[in-house]
């Protein structure tokens, strides 16, 4: 019994923390569609036939002066493209950080995680001392999802990072504490694309940046 009021109180604020605690339970279980094993952990699939298209992963036209393998995150239009040769791109729906908690640069994809150990830094923690030290890798309250993909820049660690999410309907909002969120589809297959050392470039949260013209589903 005990255990089953932590996972919920944990629960509880992984959703505030998303922005969908007041999403009502039929419309969150929408979100999913069966279950899938990966890595020995068995977790959610989400169910994309209830997800707006603009957020699914699909491969469109854009140009960009960045070199082919280079991730770039549009924040001010919740997407993360991965780039391709001949002016295209994967183009992926994320959630981005909500306001007074984004992060803008560039940085470099300096290491990977399966199922990675949730450990909240001493600030999101003073925000919300309800929550946990840590959280094991493939737990159900576990934001962080089936994949890590951490930034570093220069000076170490950035402390952000590109992670799957446990609320498939925080995607295409602002809602984290600055990490980039995807599907967890969508985190694993950028995972197998992306090797270490991969650039990244996050754009900074221009009100008037207008989406790339070219920029239409190609796929």
């Amino acid at each position: 019994m005990e255990f089953n009021r932590r996972e919920l109180v944990l629960g509880a604020l992984a959703a505030a923390a998303a922005g969908t605690a007041s999403v009502p339970a039929a419309a969150k279980a929408s979100w999913y569609a069966g279950t899938a094993v990966d890595n020995g952990v068995t977790f959610k699939l989400t169910n994309f036939n209830a997800i707006d298209k603009r957020w699914h992963k699909q491969m469109v036209k854009y140009k960009s002066a960045e070199p082919a393998g280079t991730v770039v995150v549009d924040t001010r239009h919740h997407y993360l493209y991965l780039i391709m040769e001949n002016g295209t791109a994967i183009r992926y729906g994320v959630g981005v950080g909500r306001e007074g908690f984004q992060w803008f640069g560039r940085a470099n994809i300096d290491r990977k995680a399966l199922w990675p150990k949730w450990t909240p830094p001493p600030e999101m923690r003073a925000r919300q001392p309800n929550l946990p030290v840590s959280v094991e890798g493939g737990a159900p309250t576990n934001p962080l999802g089936p994949r890590a993909l951490y930034l570093f820049s220069g000076n170490g660690d950035t402390g952000y990072r590109l992670h799957g999410t446990l609320e498939p309907g925080s995607i295409g909002k602002d809602v984290s504490s600055g990490c980039i969120r995807m599907f967890p589809e969508h985190v694993i297959d950028l995972y197998q694309r992306c090797p270490i050392g991969t650039a990244t470039q996050v754009l900074p949260h221009i009100a008037d940046r207008a989406p790339p013209a070219d920029d239409t589903q190609n796929g």
